[in-house]
């Protein structure tokens, strides 16, 4: 690999979500503060939209280790499970015993009696889903019903919620009308400009050990994020096809050239087709007009 080659310590861009690489861009960070902000608040469910590729379980773990010792985490990173599957992951989560529990009636009451002792503790659980547009519909009501438990002053859970556009799709529908008023905060995460993917190429490298001379210069992160669209997954894998392509070649800066290979080898990815600069058409174009000239001129010679 190309570690040796940069002086690296790991590889920068992997696209395992590795809190250690978290780089502190605005709407992450804005996207941090409204979840922490909500949590404080003690409000019921908060709701984070994404894009695919937007750093969605990255910012989820982030939350997750940016929390008080005041919280107790529930983490359900693969929501596609029945209503019953779904408690039952709650239950294991929060180390609550269910196997003399018969029916799903004394599960949630478990659950329940579970976030009591907690809450008496003076400690609040937070139940955190990652993709949860593949939340089946009967799922996402028992959730709603999960949500209920609270005692007279307060709620005993809150639930934080993390997926993809899909995910306010299935919210709209009729049928979920009662879970979609109770989200009471939500954030819509966006990619990357082109100044902040500069950042974050950097921020990457350094925690990655580089030291050397700059490696992407202005032209080539103007068309990594072109063909990225400044989606973070997208530019990570960019990047990490363009670094080895430089250690394949014996080079250090990469080039657009090797932008562009990285490009045709990525699905998904793509940039505008190479246009001429102006100065090298505007010398065609006289190249041109010279020559025409030139044959006007000899034609008309030839005739005479």
């Amino acid at each position: 690999m190309y570690q040796k080659h940069y002086g690296l310590t790991e590889l920068p861009f992997t696209l395992t979500p590795n809190t250690s690489f978290y780089c502190d861009l605005e709407g992450h960070r804005a996207a941090l503060e409204v979840l922490l902000t909500a949590l404080r608040t003690g409000e019921g469910f908060i709701k984070v939209v994404g894009e695919v590729g937007t750093g969605k379980t990255l910012l989820c773990r982030k939350l997750l280790n940016e929390l008080p010792e005041n919280y107790v985490t529930a983490y359900i990173p693969n929501p596609f499970l029945n209503p019953d599957e779904l408690r039952a992951q709650i239950a294991r989560e929060l180390q609550v015993d269910i196997s003399q529990a018969s029916s799903q009636q004394l599960v949630t009451q478990a659950i329940q009696q579970r976030l009591m002792e907690i809450n008496a503790a003076g400690k609040t659980v937070v139940i955190v889903l990652d993709e949860a547009q593949a939340l089946p519909s009967d799922s996402l009501e028992a959730l709603r019903l999960i949500s209920n438990l609270e005692t007279e002053t307060r709620k005993l859970l809150h639930i934080v919620l993390f997926g993809q556009p899909e995910l306010n799709e299935r919210l709209a529908a009729r049928e979920h009308r009662q879970l979609r008023q109770r989200i009471s905060f939500s954030y819509h995460l966006q990619a990357m400009t082109v100044h902040e993917l500069a950042r974050y190429i950097s921020h990457r490298l350094h925690i990655a050990g580089y030291k050397g001379a700059p490696i992407f210069n202005g032209r080539v992160v103007s068309m990594l994020h072109q063909a990225s669209r400044g989606i973070p997954r997208l530019a990570n894998v960019l990047c990490h096809k363009v670094l080895l392509l430089c250690y394949g070649e014996g080079v250090y800066p990469v080039t657009p050239k090797h932008v562009r290979t990285a490009v045709e080898d990525t699905e998904d990815a793509t940039l505008p087709k190479a246009t001429w600069p102006w100065w090298l058409l505007g010398a065609a174009v006289i190249a041109g007009v010279a020559a025409v000239g030139y044959y006007q001129q000899w034609f008309v010679g030839g005739d005479m």
